[in-house]
C-alpha cells in the first residue's frame, strides 16, 4: 500500500542536513505559536520542574524545546532512510560499550529525549546490536507504519505494544536480546507509584525495578541529543547495587538518573508529554 508519509520522507532524506535543521527550526517555532495547548503543557512543566527560572528564561527554553523537537522530527527522514554512510556520517558514540559483550540479561533505560529514535537506529543499525523496545499504537495508521518500519530498517528490532504487559519482557531479556526501555511517561497510577520528578510528585511506573530484579538484568542509560553535526549516542555505566529491593527507593533512584541526564540539556526533554497529568487525591488538575 502507498504511503504519502514514507513517499515524502523517502525525498526529504537526500536534503543536506542544514535543510533539513531549517525546516525543523521553522516548524518547531511555528508550533510554538500555533500550538497553545501544548505550549501550555511545555510551559507548565517547566515552570514545575525549574523554579529558580524566570518567566522570560522559561519561556526561551520552551522555545528552544520546541525547535529541538522539529528538528528531531524531520530528522527521522534521513535517519529511517538515508544511507550507513550518511548516519555514519552524522552519529558519534562514546562510552564503553563493551557491555553488550556480556551476554547476560541487558536494559537499556533511554529516557525520552527528542533524540529518542535516533538512539534506537544507531544501536540497531550501526551498532548491529538486536534490541526490543515497548511501544505505543498510533491513531494514524501512515504514521505509524511509517514509524514501525523506520524503527526496524535494520531487521534487529523487536517492538512489544504496551498493553502487551510484563510478560513478553521477560521472556525476551531470558532469550538475551537487549531491551530499549523507555519508562519515564505518565500512564495512570495503576502499576506505579509516587515518585518525585523535580521535586514534583509524578506517577511513575515501578516496571524497571521490577523487571530488573525478575530477569537479574544489569542496566545502564543510553541518552541520545541532538548536536549541530547529528547526534551524541551516550552510553553510561552500569548501575552498582541496583535494585536495592525496595519498589519506593528505587523507583525514586530511577527519576534520579533521569533528572541528572536532562540537567545536561534541559531543552532537549521531551517536555510536550503531560508528565504530571495523573495528580495526588485532592490535589488539582496541573493542567488546565
Amino acid at each position: 500500500m502507498f504511503n504519502p508519509v514514507t513517499r515524502c520522507m523517502q525525498l526529504l532524506s537526500f536534503l543536506p542536513l542544514r535543510v533539513v535543521r531549517c525546516l525543523g527550526c521553522l516548524s518547531g517555532h511555528v508550533f510554538y505559536l500555533v500550538s497553545a495547548r501544548r505550549r501550555n503543557v511545555v510551559l507548565t512543566n517547566l515552570r514545575l520542574c525549574f523554579k529558580a527560572l524566570n518567566e522570560q528564561q522559561l519561556r526561551a527554553l520552551a522555545k528552544a524545546h520546541f525547535v529541538f523537537l522539529g528538528q528531531s522530527l524531520w530528522d527521522r527522514a534521513w535517519l529511517w532512510h538515508a544511507s550507513e554512510q550518511v548516519l555514519n556520517q552524522r552519529i558519534r558514540f562514546s562510552g564503553d560499550f563493551s557491555v553488550f559483550d556480556d551476554s547476560s540479561p541487558l536494559i537499556v533505560l533511554a529516557p525520552h529525549f527528542v533524540g529518542l529514535d535516533a538512539g534506537g537506529v544507531a544501536m540497531t543499525l550501526l551498532k548491529q546490536i538486536p534490541m526490543a523496545c515497548v511501544y505505543v499504537p498510533l491513531r494514524n495508521k501512515y504514521f505509524e507504519e511509517w514509524m514501525m518500519q523506520g524503527r526496524n530498517r535494520s531487521g534487529r528490532v523487536r517492538s512489544v505494544a504496551r498493553n502487551e504487559g510484563a510478560q513478553p519482557l521477560l521472556q525476551i531479556l531470558r532469550e538475551g536480546m537487549r531491551l530499549h526501555y523507555s519508562p519515564d511517561m505518565d500512564f495512570g497510577i495503576q502499576g506505579a507509584l509516587w515518585s518525585d520528578f523535580f521535586g514534583v510528585a509524578a506517577a511513575t511506573t515501578n516496571s524497571l525495578p521490577r523487571l530488573v530484579k525478575l530477569s537479574r538484568a544489569r542496566i545502564c542509560t543510553l541518552v541520545t541529543r541532538l548536536t549541530p553535526s547529528g547526534y551524541s549516542v551516550e552510553l553510561g555505566p552500569l548501575w552498582p547495587g541496583y535494585p536495592q529491593g525496595d519498589l519506593q527507593t528505587d523507583t525514586d533512584a530511577m527519576n534520579q538518573h533521569i533528572e541528572a541526564c536532562v540537567m545536561q540539556s534541559p531543552a532537549q526533554y521531551y517536555w510536550v508529554h503531560k508528565r504530571f497529568k495523573t495528580r495526588p487525591p485532592g490535589q488539582p488538575d496541573l493542567y488546565r
